[in-house]
């Protein structure tokens, strides 16, 4: 069963291999960023900004507020969201390769079975966020990511073990307090001096993963995988249950 979900999960949000990157789909726009502020301002609170299903691949929509804004299944790849606001946006299976959203507060938004491989959301903030989506090589440095969930979806697993994915992530000194990383995949990556306090890790796959410096106090390591992580100069280790974590006698503890 464990080997069905872990390769139900990877055919699941590996959709990349399926797809032709280089088709108009995935690289044009069908608005301009004057015609994306038209609606914009012709959006309202019972009515948000809907772009559901449209293309804005490469679009500079940097510094715009785009609150509650639906795309959802929409093409946004290389989209510069910088400084934007998407707090409550809703992004479900919208493809986001290699967008731009430093620093843009995403606070509350939905971002399920999304494709973010290669983004960069340095200092962005994700604070109640929901994140089951793919963000491997992701950039997240200072990300703000308190009490959001990027835990496994086990209620809908038609299309496998949809949950966040960060393997060979860039998440140096983001802020994971209190946030649901049960049964996240983070093999190899970088959560130096990162802030795990009271995260919830059971099941966590963090084989690989550079923990240094990381403060884990009250945090959950219940069966999380730490084979080969470097797990020194931890923060909190008393308050954490570090010790029931798998394979800790393959983790770099010296």
């Amino acid at each position: 069963m464990l080997v069905y979900m872990v390769s139900a999960s990877a055919h699941a949000q590996d959709m990349m291999r399926h797809v032709d990157l280089t088709s108009p789909d995935m690289t044009q726009a069908e608005f301009t960023r004057d015609e994306v502020v038209q609606v914009l301002g012709a959006a309202t609170p019972a009515h948000p900004a809907d772009f559901a299903g449209k293309r804005l691949n490469g679009l500079d929509l940097s510094g715009l507020d785009l609150s509650k804004a639906n795309f959802r299944a929409a093409r946004l790849n290389n989209v510069n969201f910088a400084n934007a606001n998407l707090e409550g946006a809703v992004f479900d299976q919208a493809w986001m390769l290699r967008a731009n959203l430093n620093g843009a507060n995403l606070k509350g938004a939905q971002l399920f079975q999304s494709q973010l491989v290669g983004a960069r959301l340095d200092g962005a903030d994700l604070s109640g966020a929901r994140v089951a989506a793919d963000l491997s090589r992701a950039s997240l440095k200072g990300a703000k990511l308190v009490g959001a969930n990027l835990s496994a979806d086990m209620k809908n697993q038609s299309m496998g073990l949809m949950r966040g994915v960060l393997m060979s992530a860039d998440l140096e000194g983001a802020d994971l307090a209190e946030a649901n990383l049960s049964r996240v995949n983070f093999e190899f990556a970088n959560l130096r001096d990162a802030n795990l306090s009271g995260a919830n890790l059971m099941g966590a796959e963090l084989g690989g993963a550079d923990l240094r410096g990381a403060n884990i106090a009250r945090a959950n390591f219940y069966n999380a995988d730490v084979d080969s992580a470097r797990l020194t100069e931890l923060k909190g280790t008393e308050s954490s249950n570090l010790d029931r974590a798998r394979n800790l006698s393959g983790a770099i503890r010296d």
